[in-house]
């Protein structure tokens, strides 16, 4: 796995092993946990210090121990997070119209209308340029749910209706997002995992899977793959190229995830043990 900030690493982690867990979580277990991805001691208590004051994560005291949980804010990211990776909107049927977003946020809200453009980015919006964004898909609700967030609901519009021209639908598609790099991307995925899944698989028929080789190889199969939903709008079928590496990609990641969930979580709850009490 290629050299990764330590937030990133650390937003993995608590997304795939640790967001159903009572928590919080003692430090030194996570130190543990990401350890094998070249974390050092200092690298994780430094990402935790800063991610908790960025108000991702609370801290408490027990003693003189540190532990860290998800503050309501970092989990409701993770759960979106995970519904998208998991659950995406891949393979509906697509009725033809399209979802066009209009703002016009004054320069003075600048920081809100990049968290906004974020947004509308993680929900598979494209940009047509001038404040324009258009999606396939009715994403009317978490739209308008975004704009009230960030308190620029009054300078946004949501339409939904058809594309009358001038350009084709696959013309359209190609204004928007780079369909062409995102295949590249699915293409790479597959070519690195597939060999690691028929060997995992092989190992798991032998009885010869460790817990903790299941764990590394989860983390980092989970870890590259929760990028993809940054890229890829989730076009309906009627809107993607003949080759669309996306669905094999998916495949892949769901087959070889639901081999390496159980023996990784057994490492997981080796590591946490018994919750340590809270001193008296």
């Amino acid at each position: 796995m290629a050299t990764q900030r330590p937030q990133d690493l650390v937003f993995s982690l608590f997304g795939e092993y640790l967001l159903d867990r009572p928590g919080p979580i003692w430090v030194g277990d996570l130190i543990e946990l990401l350890a094998p991805f070249g974390l050092s001691e200092n690298a994780v208590r430094t990402a935790l210090s800063r991610m908790a004051r960025k108000g991702w994560l609370e801290t408490e005291r027990r003693g003189r121990r540190s532990f860290y949980d998800l503050s309501p804010r970092g989990r409701t990211l993770l759960e979106k997070g995970a519904e998208r990776i998991h659950d995406p909107p891949r393979g509906e049927r697509w009725d033809g119209g399209w979802t066009l977003v209009s703002y016009s946020i004054p320069e003075e809200d600048r920081e809100a209308r990049d968290r906004l453009r974020d947004r509308l980015l993680w929900l598979g919006c494209g940009s047509l340029g001038g404040g324009l964004w258009i999606s396939p898909h009715d994403v009317e609700a978490p739209v308008v749910e975004a704009a009230e967030e960030l308190g620029v609901d009054g300078f946004l519009e949501v339409f939904r209706g058809d594309h009358l021209g001038v350009s084709d639908p696959g013309a359209l598609v190609a204004k928007c997002w780079d369909l062409e790099a995102i295949e590249v991307r699915y293409a790479d995925f597959v070519g690195a995992h597939e060999p690691g899944y028929r060997a995992s698989l092989a190992a798991a028929g032998r009885g010869e899977l460790s817990p903790e080789t299941a764990f590394v190889r989860r983390f980092e199969l989970i870890h590259e793959y929760r990028e993809f939903p940054l890229i890829d709008p989730f076009l309906p079928q009627a809107l993607l190229p003949g080759r669309w590496s996306g669905h094999a990609a998916a495949s892949l990641f769901d087959r070889y995830h639901e081999l390496l969930t159980e023996p990784a979580d057994r490492y997981v709850d080796s590591v946490l043990g018994e919750p340590v009490p809270v001193p008296a």
